[in-house]
């Protein structure tokens, strides 16, 4: 029987893999040089593009970079009628696991070859083609006295943010950076290349709107833009000693009715196991030139080692360094306002990574982001999110970054740990809410089925209308509809 299932097993990888070398020899012959092969100078530019190695150490059959939308139609109306073809998204990046953006065996898209940005109808509508990143868009909004909602680190890709969502910089005053669309020009599994707002394929448009890569790839953004100067940005770290008075001063912000919608936070702890030695930093953001915002004014009373403030523009702040290329873990949690839970979210965590290094180090990080305001109230037909029985509180991301590909899953079931302890201690306080980021979500969570049983039946009916063959769902990775 074993001898059966294992010829069985490498029967089917033969199989895929001759649809995936047929599929590639016909995207080459239709689509010439955007298609690159295995030690391709193009193809390997590819490779070298992911900041996650468990991305990067897949191996696809081929890479296509289109240059525009008509070639990724092209593309996908050969892809689709292979039906052992599996293939992948790539922009800039956002989700680190494995699948999310590369795949083994298959076509890895490469949208990053296409990403013009331009200004419309009197400044009010950014279109951006959906491989570039934010900086692209924000070193092209500079200095014209418009920006829009979108990634605050500028290397993160636009694609990958909007499509989960969305926690930008104007999150709190103008909601979701998904909100903000109000056009999406996408391919359809089966090559059709359509646009959807509020006027043409309006479910489609709604369900783009969080629903993730279940629905076809997006070429292009059009977003409203909004006017916007300088900014004003305070970084603040303290000894690990202080997180109670920095748990409280964080807590006491999290009131929608008190809650300054100019004001962006993240509260973060790190920990890196080779040192055994913890720092706690705030990086607050506040969305005019205003020198000490009165928002922040507990976080930077608290004793501090330093605290900066700059006014300076969106541009310039988010011109951050590449992140080196690493094992990358995230996962979410989203829980009601505690500062106690939070101390003992710290405890948890400590008790879990003090006696845990694995060989080559592991680095865990946890950034704490308010979820208020505009987040909780956008229009019901604003995104497909599920938050409009949400309450007050914040948004949780764990992540944990290491250089040995060797210990991946020992890092992987240490952070599983932690989170199921943090959600099981939640739930029997009453902290606990169903929200999942899907942008922060991990593998094994489900932050389609958080946004609620009839948002979640939507996107499934939304995914069947638009693709009926239901190719997304079966050759795509990500988080999917069908599981």
């Amino acid at each position: 029987m074993l001898f059966l299932q294992t010829a069985y097993v490498a029967g089917a990888l033969l199989v895929a893999s001759a649809s995936a070398s047929s599929c590639c020899n016909r995207l080459e012959k239709r689509l010439g040089s955007s298609v690159s092969f295995p030690k391709d100078v193009d193809y390997n530019a590819t490779m070298s593009g992911y900041w996650s190695i468990q991305e990067s150490s897949l191996q696809p059959a081929c890479v296509l970079q289109p240059r525009t939308a008509r070639d990724v139609s092209k593309a996908l109306k050969i892809i689709s009628k292979h039906g052992n073809c599996h293939f992948a998204i790539k922009g800039h990046g956002h989700a680190p696991a494995a699948g999310f953006a590369n795949v083994d065996g298959g076509v890895t898209i490469d949208m990053t070859s296409m990403s013009s940005v331009s200004l419309h109808e009197g400044q009010s509508i950014a279109r951006v083609e959906a491989g570039a990143k934010w900086l692209d868009v924000y070193q092209h909004l500079d200095g014209s006295g418009v920006q829009v909602a979108g990634g605050r680190n500028g290397n993160v890709g636009v694609g990958g943010l909007l499509v989960g969502g969305g926690i930008s910089h104007f999150t709190t005053k103008h909601g979701w950076a998904c909100d903000a669309v109000v056009n999406y020009e996408v391919v359809l599994a089966n090559g059709s290349l359509v646009n959807a707002n509020k006027r043409c394929n309006r479910d489609l448009f709604l369900a783009l709107k969080g629903g993730g890569n279940n629905f076809g790839v997006v070429t292009r953004y059009d977003l409203a833009t909004f006017p916007l100067g300088d900014i004003s940005t305070t970084s603040i770290s303290y000894d690990i000693s202080q997180r109670g008075k920095v748990f409280q001063a964080f807590t006491d912000l999290l009131d929608s009715s008190r809650y300054d919608p100019l004001a962006s936070l993240v509260t973060s702890l790190l920990y890196r196991s080779t040192s055994k030695a913890w720092t706690l930093a705030s990086s607050a953001v506040y969305t005019k030139p205003v020198s000490e915002p009165a928002v922040f004014a507990n976080l930077s009373a608290v004793p501090h080692e330093s605290l900066v403030r700059n006014i300076t523009s969106l541009a310039t702040f988010a011109d951050e360094s590449d992140t080196p290329p690493l094992n990358w873990l995230f996962a979410t949690v989203t829980l009601k306002p505690s500062a106690q839970y939070m101390q003992d979210m710290f405890d948890m965590l400590n008790n879990t990574v003090s006696s845990f290094n694995p060989e080559g180090g592991v680095t865990w990080s946890v950034a704490l982001e308010p979820l208020v305001a505009a987040m909780l109230k956008s229009p019901k037909d604003a995104n497909v999110l599920g938050l409009e029985t949400a309450q007050d509180g914040f948004i949780v991301l764990i992540s944990a970054l290491w250089p040995n590909s060797a210990v991946n899953a020992e890092v992987e079931a240490a952070a599983r740990s932690v989170t199921s302890a943090w959600e099981t201690g939640a739930d029997a306080k009453g902290l606990l809410q169903g929200f999942q980021y899907l942008n922060y979500a991990a593998p094994s969570q489900e932050p389609l089925r958080s946004y609620g049983k009839d948002n979640f039946e939507f996107l499934a009916s939304v995914s069947q209308k638009y693709d009926h063959a239901q190719v997304l769902q079966k050759r795509v990775g990500g988080f999917k509809l069908s599981s």
